[in-house]
């Protein structure tokens, strides 16, 4: 049997798993205008961004320059989740501890700003990091690096690749890995994001930040595009006791 034994939460309305917890409770939103580019040209201008996040207060200085914001987000959201979980991964062989995450469109701030460079100054300005930050698979990939986890892994795409996850991760454990590291973590705050989201057809245009996203209701017009998520730790459940 699979049980979730720890959980880190980085979303617009509470950045840590206590904060969001507490938000949802009081039924408060993360939703508000765009502040990390200028939404003004657009149908859709609202958005639910992770506030106030400073990665280097929570990341080591090398990390900073290489990741994208979702990487970065899926890095700070792990840590909290292997503390929530009060596990040691040293104390585990590292082929046994899996990954796998979900993720739809992968690090298109990073993408968008290093294309801009290129367009602009030419190909010599652009950061070699960009060959892996705008990877969907990015966030597996880092967590495994920074962590030494060389179990079972993968990641899944599409705006349900966090529930996937959740799947595979039971399957893995179900399998014999006694642990493994799941959920999803997105951002697609930039113009490419942005458009790419509108191609959909099915974003709130909304002013309203209390009305634009009214999922099951019959004043409901669409969803609203946001960042952040949850890294869980999914165990076996006689291993984890």
């Amino acid at each position: 049997m699979s049980v979730i034994t720890g959980i880190g939460v980085t979303s617009p309305n509470g950045f840590g798993t206590d904060d969001y917890w507490a938000a949802t409770l009081n039924g408060e939103s993360g939703i508000d205008r765009v502040t990390r580019f200028d939404p003004s040209g657009y149908p859709v201008r609202l958005a639910g961004e992770v506030p106030d996040f400073k990665p280097a207060d929570f990341l080591p200085g090398r990390l900073v320059p290489q990741t994208d914001q979702m990487t970065r987000l899926a890095l700070v959201a792990m840590d909290w989740a292997v503390a929530d979980a009060e596990v040691d991964l040293s104390t585990i062989p590292e082929d046994q501890v899996g990954i796998v995450t979900g993720n739809s469109v992968g690090g298109l701030e990073f993408s968008q700003r290093e294309l801009e460079k290129m367009w602009s100054m030419g190909s010599k300005h652009v950061s070699a990091y960009l060959s892996f930050a705008w990877f969907y698979a990015a966030n597996t990939g880092q967590i495994s690096i920074r962590h030494s986890l060389r179990g079972p892994g993968g990641v899944l795409t599409g705006y349900v690749g966090g529930l996937d996850a959740v799947a595979h991760a039971r399957r893995y454990v179900r399998d014999g890995v006694p642990l493994v590291v799941s959920g999803a973590i997105d951002s697609v705050m930039c113009p490419l994001g942005w458009v790419i989201e509108m191609t959909t057809g099915r974003v709130s245009a909304h002013p309203d930040p209390d009305q634009a996203y009214l999922p099951f209701d019959a004043a409901a017009s669409g969803y609203v595009p946001g960042e952040g998520g949850a890294i869980l730790i999914v165990e076996d459940a006689a291993e984890a006791r």
